[in-house]
């Protein structure tokens, strides 16, 4: 915004503060009704719901960094220096969380082996009587 007049400015940024007012509030009316908030019985599908708030986040930071932040007016190799890294931290973000995620399913995998050959119930203590085995009752 170094090449416009006060006045151009300050109605470019008012004008992208009411976008930024408009997506949000988009966001939390599709939120809302996405989940049955507004019209009762009315359920939108998970993966929906969130690729739509993505998209609207995403459009949101667009407008932030290239006319706030001053992206716009730069060089292309500035703008690229600055955008990369953000790329490589969102994709270490989902990296983590779908390991996580391999990890949480492979444990519950495991976990349900040990519990299918551990049945606890038929283990009696050494050194205990079992009610019916009376044959050291009979020795006696």
């Amino acid at each position: 915004m170094g090449h416009l007049t006060y006045e151009e400015s300050k109605s470019k940024a008012l004008k992208i503060i009411l976008i930024l007012a408009a997506i949000t509030l988009l966001e939390v009316i599709f939120a809302l009704a996405a989940k049955g908030y507004i019209i009762e019985g009315f359920h939108l599908p998970t993966w929906l719901v969130a690729g739509v708030m993505i998209i609207m986040s995403i459009v949101k930071a667009y407008l932030i960094v290239y006319e706030f932040m001053h992206m716009k007016y730069e060089v292309p190799g500035l703008v690229k220096s600055v955008l990369l890294p953000m790329l490589l931290l969102v994709w270490a973000v989902i990296a983590f969380f779908s390991e996580g995620n391999y990890w949480k399913n492979n444990r519950d995998t495991l976990n349900k082996k040990y519990e299918e050959k551990i049945d606890t119930k038929k283990i009696i203590p050494t050194g205990y009587l079992d009610d019916t085995d009376t044959s050291l009752m009979d020795r006696m």
